[in-house]
């Protein structure tokens, strides 16, 4: 049986509409992989930039303890030093006191140690309170430098996790478009072949 004029127009249309819609599908998919790509790229950045943010503030937070210990260090040492030249004074007054004839024990020569005493220690207890302050704010200071990387990596990967979450409904509706809109061409070629029969 010879196919009409009409008929063979119309299988040609039907031939070109699955065409078509092929190429349509063919790109619901490929659009849909471009969005899966993005929100794996996506996520892989934000992890990257975390793991940069965390090493970071790692380093940060070790060398303000450092300096801190370092503060605090000077801070023993200018105590130590302060224990060193009232020893020296208290042996030059002593030295003095014994050469002047004047009994070291007692009178004006034990009040003025015991004065020298009393002042150094003050000094001392100053030097060892501003240690441990440095050692204490040195800890405080890494430790909020710690946490507040932890909290805006823990936002960045729940914005990066959202918008990888946004570029795959994307994709996944890009591709159910796509075969309704193949659907739609293949429904319309055959209500068009319907038509010239």
């Amino acid at each position: 049986m010879a196919l009409t004029q009409g008929q063979a127009v119309g299988i040609a249309g039907v031939i070109g509409a699955y065409g078509e819609a092929q190429a349509q599908k063919a790109a619901a998919i490929n659009q849909q992989t471009s969005y899966l790509l993005q929100a794996r790229d996506t996520l892989a950045v934000a992890e990257v930039r975390a793991d940069m943010a965390e090493q970071y503030a790692t380093i940060q937070a070790g060398r303000t303890i450092k300096k801190a210990e370092i503060e605090a260090q000077n801070y023993q040492i200018a105590g130590n030093t302060l224990l060193k030249n009232m020893r020296a004074t208290n042996a030059a007054v002593r030295a003095r006191a014994a050469a002047s004839g004047v009994v070291l024990g007692e009178g004006s020569v034990q009040a003025v140690q015991r004065e020298n005493v009393a002042a150094t220690m003050r000094d001392v207890g100053i030097a060892d309170l501003n240690a441990l302050t440095a050692r204490v704010l040195g800890f405080e200071d890494a430790t909020a430098m710690l946490q507040s990387t932890d909290y805006q990596n823990t936002l960045n990967l729940y914005s990066a996790r959202s918008q990888a979450g946004q570029l795959t409904a994307a994709g996944t509706a890009a591709r159910r478009a796509g075969g309704i809109l193949a659907g739609a061409t293949l429904t319309k070629a055959g209500i068009d072949y319907l038509k010239v029969r």
